[in-house]
């Protein structure tokens, strides 16, 4: 009802179950899935793990929402392949505020806990996802712009701001990024973040700001 409501949305279709949901995605092709994580059959961060891993569902993005919020769901999420994580209690229009922006590319988060769970990602002994770079795959591929840049998306900057704060347009901060991911073989922007930790660029002491991209 939610996302009918919108004018600039269309709901192509509703799942019941993960597999449904994974079977759905293939039919639908939908610029974006709202995943729960707890589903009959199959969870959602198993789907979400399928959608991601399908090559005929290359930018097919999913926003996982769930009342589960915790570290473990999170990491589970992102290392699945989701763009963006929510908690139910999200008002509504801060959730179609995060379907818009999950649709168009970035990665959001449920603002608080990523400097935790970015934290807990590396204490995890479960392998990152096979499209983030480890430490010593990242710095020397980017340039001194672009690690500043990587950094700042690492703590949670969107792109207005990583302008702002390197005196840039907004236009070239989304090119550096758009750069960045591509060099880095990123799925995404929350691809980034997590390179962004793994690479030493940015501690959980050090993230603050919001913690969203946009």
């Amino acid at each position: 009802m939610l996302v009918g409501s919108a004018r600039d949305m269309t709901v192509v279709g509703e799942a019941g179950t993960g597999r449904e949901a994974v079977a759905l995605a293939r039919s639908a092709r939908p610029d974006l899935v709202v995943m729960d994580v707890r589903m009959p059959d199959l969870d959602g961060i198993e789907a979400t793990r399928r959608i991601a891993a399908d090559p005929g569902l290359a930018g097919v993005r999913v926003l996982v929402l769930t009342t589960y919020d915790t570290d473990d769901h999170i990491v589970e999420a992102l290392r699945a392949g989701a763009s963006g994580f929510l908690v139910k209690d999200t008002r509504p229009a801060e959730l179609l505020d995060a379907i818009r922006t999950v649709a168009a590319g970035e990665a959001l988060l449920s603002p608080g806990p990523t400097a935790r769970l970015i934290a807990r990602v590396l204490r995890l002994p479960a392998a990152p996802p096979a499209t983030a770079p480890g430490p010593d795959q990242v710095l020397p591929r980017l340039s001194e712009r672009e690690q500043q840049v990587l950094t700042l998306v690492g703590r949670g900057l969107n792109n207005t701001e990583i302008g702002q704060a390197l005196s840039l347009s907004p236009l070239t901060a989304k090119t550096h990024v758009s750069r960045i991911m591509g060099k880095l073989d990123a799925r995404d922007r929350a691809q980034l973040v997590i390179a962004a930790y793994e690479s030493g660029l940015v501690t959980p002491a050090s993230a603050g700001g919001p913690a969203a991209g946009g």
